[in-house]
């Protein structure tokens, strides 16, 4: 397909998967993953870098209106949508595991550290839903992952990300009981990145 421009944008990509209108889309953090809501009821989500569709969350009985990702939640990493039917539903995307269902509607976002979901509502009203403090639920995922760095990244930067995730979750800062459980998950993702670091200069 020939590229379409419009003044400085051009489009270079094109995805195909949904079999109608699509409502919503929202990008990792990382630039190289999207999610998309469709009228086909399905929620898509995608690798940027091959255009493939990578999983299908088709557990929405109405309409997909609204799509949420986030990286660093205290439950892993998280989709949520919203359906025309007032259902939100949260994943992990990647076991495809069905985390919960609420009530509310479009639009989604998440707060920047994941503990926090804002959704729209019915009445002219906002809904902010905030994690359990029972639930005790571990971030997963590589040391990277978790500390929002690329395999390869200087160490030096790789510090830095562990520095400003520390600060978000200190128990200073933050008494919650699901902060506790992230800051947990960030200091042993920096300790394996320090083993991995040890390991390759032994090694050289």
């Amino acid at each position: 397909m020939a590229s379409q421009t419009m003044g400085n944008w051009q489009c270079v990509k094109t995805l195909k998967g949904h079999t109608a209108k699509v409502n919503s889309v929202a990008i990792h953090p990382n630039n190289k993953t999207l999610v998309s809501g469709s009228n086909d009821r399905q929620v898509n989500l995608w690798n940027l870098q091959t255009c493939k569709c990578l999983y299908i969350f088709s557990g929405q009985a109405e309409a997909v209106l609204s799509v949420a990702i986030i990286a660093i939640h205290p439950d892993g990493k998280i989709v949520a949508s919203s359906s025309q039917e007032g259902i939100i539903k949260l994943w992990n995307f990647q076991t495809g595991a069905l985390l919960a269902t609420i009530s509310g509607f479009s639009p989604l976002v998440f707060s920047l550290d994941g503990t926090m979901l804002i959704s729209g509502d019915q009445g002219g009203t906002i809904k902010i839903w905030q994690l359990d403090s029972s639930d005790n639920l571990p971030l997963i995922g590589e040391w990277w992952e978790i500390l929002g760095v690329e395999p390869k990244t200087h160490p030096k930067d790789v510090k830095l990300a562990y520095l400003r995730l520390a600060k978000l979750y200190h128990p200073d800062i933050n008494s919650s009981v699901s902060a506790k459980t992230a800051m947990q998950a960030v200091n042993q993702a920096y300790q394996k990145f320090q083993q991995q670091l040890k390991t390759h200069k032994t090694h050289n």
